[in-house]
């Protein structure tokens, strides 16, 4: 399976520990680790946070059944949502995770020791020495990680949470190391993720070009103005940063674009490009073509000239498309006269390919006459 930026992220900051703010030590074993993510993930770390182990930085675990290999595992599976065990210590680590009320995983690990069982016992002499657990998506994982940017809302901005399928942020704590204030907004939220999310973040905060004062409320949390962005936009930007997904519409799609190339967050620019591409139509396809070629989003360029290339016929007679392939040509540098234009290269392309019975090739030259007159008219070789 292929990782994911996400999941990138997610294993760096468990192996990196960057903006930890609790470490157990187990049997003498280190681990850091982020009370926001583990809290998120299970009940039995929001519980001892809160209870046992508050205001406590430095967290000892010295039950003789509590493993320091099962134990890094279970944080491991918290963090990315899979797990690799040795097989001697899966039993410590079905333990481990029911103590942290974990049955996913445990119903996981049950599977996967009963698929292992048959299989050596269908090839004697097999030996399996590790446990790998992949889940089928990251669905809980960014279920669990959204109630963060759920946090992170100001109370005035949660609206009809109720109805919302996920727990009350109530009676959560998601122990904030910095607020973003926007428009008069404060925004809770924390380092590890924006840093390691956005490089843009990572100089905002690690450099101190930025001027920041703190919370009366919480004296401890610096507050960072960020100009520049509406409050709604900033919570599109939030729930991607914490889940890597988030809510986008046609009226919402070019502003979160806009912002995510200024945030430097290439994942959400191309969800934003995903949106772009349900709008395409006769009317905003050359707006969107030139969106997509600023934005560096090709996938959402060639949608745009495959589009192009099926209502040629009728861009044509446009005298936006018209300027599009002039402006198109004109940016060739030191162009020849006989020089390719891309953009028509990628309409021939699309016109071109699949092309396999005769109706179709017909209707493929009919398309491309159309196209040569149009560069004729505009006194173009390509």
């Amino acid at each position: 399976m292929q990782r994911d930026y996400y999941d990138d992220f997610l294993q760096r900051l468990l192996e990196q520990g960057s903006y930890s703010d609790t470490v157990f030590i187990v049997h003498g074993e280190s681990f850091q680790a982020h009370r926001c993510v583990l809290s998120a993930r299970s009940p039995y770390f929001a519980e001892m946070f809160e209870n046992k182990w508050k205001g406590k930085n430095v967290i000892g675990l010295k039950h003789p059944l509590v493993n320091p290999a099962a134990f890094g595992s279970i944080l491991q599976y918290l963090y990315t949502g899979h797990m690799d065990i040795d097989v001697e210590h899966v039993e410590d680590c079905k333990r481990l995770a029911k103590q942290c009320r974990l049955q996913d995983l445990i119903d996981d690990l049950e599977e996967k020791c009963k698929k292992v069982y048959e299989f050596v016992s269908s090839k004697p002499g097999t030996c399996v020495k590790v446990l790998s657990v992949e889940p089928s998506g990251n669905g809980h994982l960014q279920e669990d990680l959204a109630i963060l940017a759920d946090c992170a809302l100001p109370a005035e901005l949660r609206v009809g949470f109720g109805e919302l399928p996920f727990d009350s942020t109530d009676n959560f704590s998601s122990y904030p190391d910095v607020c973003f204030q926007i428009a008069g907004y404060n925004f809770l939220c924390h380092k590890s993720f924006f840093c390691g999310r956005s490089d843009y973040f990572k100089a905002l905060l690690e450099d101190h070009f930025c001027e920041s004062h703190e919370l009366q409320a919480l004296p401890s949390i610096p507050v960072i103005t960020l100009h520049n962005i509406t409050e709604e936009t900033f919570m599109r930007v939030l729930y991607y940063i914490y889940s890597d997904d988030t809510e986008l519409s046609p009226d919402n799609a070019y502003e979160v674009l806009c912002v995510a190339d200024m945030y430097l967050l290439p994942g959400l620019k191309r969800l934003c490009g995903k949106t772009l591409a349900q709008m395409l139509d006769e009317d905003s396809i050359i707006g969107i073509w030139k969106t997509a070629k600023l934005f560096q989003l090709t996938r959402l360029e060639d949608q745009c000239t495959e589009y192009m290339a099926r209502i040629i016929e009728k861009l044509v007679d446009s005298e936006e498309f018209a300027a599009a392939v002039r402006e198109d040509a004109e940016a060739v540098e030191e162009r020849q006269e006989t020089d390719s234009i891309p953009l028509i290269d990628d309409i021939r392309f699309h016109i071109t390919s699949n092309v396999q019975t005769y109706s179709a090739i017909e209707e493929a030259n009919q398309r491309l006459e159309a196209l040569e007159n149009l560069l004729a008219s505009l006194e173009l070789e390509c």
